[in-house]
């Protein structure tokens, strides 16, 4: 599989909405994917997460990186993250 790049702007928001870079990679390999705007796609994982987040206690994390796949390599445009 082709490397996987993580963009400045995926790092922060990675960060900041409580994923880390090896759950995007694992996202990314192992999601389902769906497409997304001007040509990216989403892929979608969830993870047992069974913690607390912004005080709320949920079961699944579901990670979600938007990519761009280009000839050498994914780059991650950004990475959401649904809590339930």
């Amino acid at each position: 599989m082709k490397r996987i790049r993580l963009s400045t702007h995926a790092c922060e928001q990675a960060l900041e909405r409580g994923a880390t870079e090896a759950e995007a990679e694992e996202a990314i390999r192992k999601g389902s994917r769906e497409p997304a705007t001007r040509g990216r796609e989403m892929c979608r994982y969830n993870f047992v997460f069974n913690r607390t987040w912004q005080g709320k206690r949920y079961s699944i994390k579901q990670v979600a990186p938007v990519i761009k796949e280009e000839a050498n390599e994914i780059v991650v445009i950004t990475v959401y993250t649904f809590y339930f």
